[in-house]
């Protein structure tokens, strides 16, 4: 398809959208689903939240993003191959939320072993990482943004190596030459929108505690203006590097010992003292991308599958669905047919629960018992105390996984509800020989570290802070304390959704804690609630960890929202809750790419060729 063409069609595909987007309930987020970034590769493109058609789909944030991996599957290449280019335009566009310098999950869906797979770049501790390590002298918890804005939270980051893994276990094509979009749009720069504008003003005040950080995202002190062209040269020397010296650039070579130089003693602005980290190049040696077996688990007729630990996404995810399942059962009534205030009333009661299992139960250590977890039986057992007419008090009780069930036993025991960041981003691709990608990647926090590698860049990742910096609850056995070599608890929550052996479904999104929740709802609003992909997407948002819930303001002042209040519900308003990347795949070379309609300034949709099914 000729450029012209492909403008043509995508301005039409644009104006057949936005009717059906204003038709869904707002999110109450800020930005219009028109106002994408302008730039190479993009100012000529429209922000479209929803494409369908032929030859493979990628879902994202960003549209320059989005038409790298469109390129990619144009030219030949497959699902995973566009994922990782993907990958490496976000840590341009969005580098607050992802990048050279963090981790991720990818989970990958193989057409021709009909198998799904995953791969785990979660950053890890230093070796010389221990349960105090986030502990003031006399013992108390450290100061929550002390930890941050520091070398102690830097872990070792995993996203190079997770894409060197992803190409040589599925890839067709070499990382050099993926990484060259990416390396390009960081040279010619991108023109500054309001949400970029918006999470640089954010950190504005922190990233001037660090000279090489205020030098690369600020300009003269401040916030770049919206409409103007930022570049960034210096994380396209990182990604030449990477290009020309592979991902032992990072592990080992010139760009890691740059890292843990900076990790271990951050250059900051006079007057300015923060911890330093523990990084070690040995740290960095010793790092593998490490393929896991996928969480699974069945859902009505779906199989659905996630990541294993260290995310708890996978489980926590299964556990909500089964949940749902089971009070079908006690009520007999379907979720499909209740009204959406009792759907958004059930779901509360599934997450909180759900919740209150993860926290007890998962972290990177031997004998979190997954299977049980993720079993239709503990749900029933878990399930017993549900009324469709009012809300349970917060925290509930975790459960006790043991295999062995009754029809209602008695609580275990209970925990405080954990501190979550809301930051990371997620893609979606499909490839048209019916290859799959859902991929969640991340830095943690916005801004991460808030520290800026000198000469390449990129921000390191507040990773380590996801670590409980003691134990929840006295007495009760904390899964996810710090440790040597140990990976953080995550909520990235990348899902593949297959029926009748055949990926009809891959969703993500970013969101901390929400991200759990945020897929989860995604999913039940689509194939329970039957809403369209992109109004699945679009509905307004609940997310219910377990305490205080979070709802976005179109639900707060809404008749469901009153409803809420009146089981018992307790809210709080939170402006925008995750941001998903899906894609249905509703046959061979029948693609629907979907993304947000409005909340971040909107995602972007694309398929190879829009309207155009390919069957064969």
């Amino acid at each position: 398809m000729t450029t012209l063409r492909r403008r043509r069609v995508l301005a039409s595909a644009l104006a057949g959208v936005v009717a059906a987007a204003v038709a869904v309930p707002a999110a109450g987020a800020a930005g219009t689903a028109s106002e994408g970034r302008a730039g190479p590769g993009r100012g000529d493109l429209p922000k479209v939240p929803v494409m369908r058609g032929g030859g493979g789909a990628v879902s994202s944030v960003d549209q320059a993003a989005s038409q790298v991996g469109i390129d990619v599957l144009r030219n030949g290449g497959n699902a995973a191959d566009a994922a990782v280019a993907v990958a490496a335009a976000l840590g341009v566009v969005e580098p607050y939320t992802s990048g050279i310098g963090g981790g991720g999950f990818f989970v990958w869906y193989d057409a021709d072993r009909k198998r799904v797979s995953t791969i785990d770049g979660r950053e890890t501790a230093p070796m010389s990482f221990t349960e105090n390590a986030f502990r003031e002298p006399d013992g108390t918890p450290m100061d929550f943004d002390k930890a941050v804005n520091s070398g102690l939270s830097v872990g070792v980051p995993g996203t190079p190596a997770t894409w060197a893994k992803a190409l040589d276990l599925f890839g067709t094509q070499r990382l050099g030459d993926l990484l060259k979009p990416a390396e390009r749009l960081a040279r010619e720069g991108i023109i500054v929108d309001q949400s970029f504008y918006d999470l640089t003003r954010e950190n504005e005040e922190r990233f001037r505690m660090f000279p090489e950080t205020a030098r690369v995202f600020l300009r003269d002190g401040r916030t770049p203006a919206v409409g103007t062209r930022w570049t960034n040269p210096d994380i396209a020397r990182a990604y030449r590097e990477l290009r020309t010296h592979g991902v032992d650039a990072l592990y080992g070579g010139r760009l890691g010992r740059a890292v843990v130089a900076e990790a271990r003693d951050p250059h900051t602005a006079p007057g300015v003292d923060v911890p330093s980290g523990q990084l070690t190049l040995r740290d960095l040696e010793r790092y593998r991308a490490v393929p896991r077996r996928p969480v699974h688990s069945q859902y009505r007729d779906y199989d659905v599958y996630g990541m294993p630990v260290p995310s708890s996404g996978g489980i926590a995810v299964a556990e909500i669905l089964n949940l749902l399942e089971a009070y079908d059962r006690r009520t007999g009534q379907p979720l499909s047919e209740v009204s959406n205030a009792q759907y958004l009333h059930r779901f509360s009661e599934a997450a909180a629960t759900a919740f209150a299992d993860r926290n007890r139960y998962i972290g990177d250590v031997d004998g979190v018992p997954t299977r049980e977890l993720v079993s239709q039986g503990f749900a029933d057992e878990r399930s017993c105390l549900f009324d469709p007419a009012s809300a349970r008090p917060r925290p509930i009780p975790f459960g006790s996984p043991d295999g062995s069930y009754e029809q209602c036993a008695t609580a275990a025991g209970r925990t405080s509800v954990p501190r979550d960041g809301r930051s990371t981003t997620s893609l979606s691709v499909a490839d048209r020989w019916g290859n799959v990608v859902a991929y969640t990647l991340t830095i943690e926090q916005y801004g991460g570290s808030g520290i800026t590698v000198p000469g390449y860049g990129f921000l390191l990742n507040n990773e380590l802070t996801d670590f409980n910096f003691a134990p929840l609850q006295p007495g009760v056995p904390d899964p996810n304390l710090p440790g040597p070599g140990k990976r953080p608890r995550s909520s990235m929550s990348p899902t593949i959704v297959v029926e009748d052996g055949r990926p009809i479904l891959a969703v993500g999104s970013p969101g901390g804690a929400t991200i759990i929740t945020t897929v989860a709802q995604v999913v039940t609003e689509h194939l329970d609630r039957r809403r369209a992909l992109v109004a699945a997407i679009a509905a307004p948002r609940l997310s219910s960890r377990n305490g205080t819930e979070s709802i976005e303001p179109a639900l707060h002042g809404s008749p469901d929202g009153a409803a809420l209040a009146a089981l018992g519900h307790v809210f709080s308003t939170q402006d925008v809750i995750g941001n998903a990347a899906a894609i249905r795949i509703w046959g061979r070379g029948d693609f629907e790419a979907a993304a947000e309609t409005t909340r971040r300034g909107g995602g972007s949709a694309m398929v190879v060729r829009p309207d155009e099914v390919d069957t064969r």
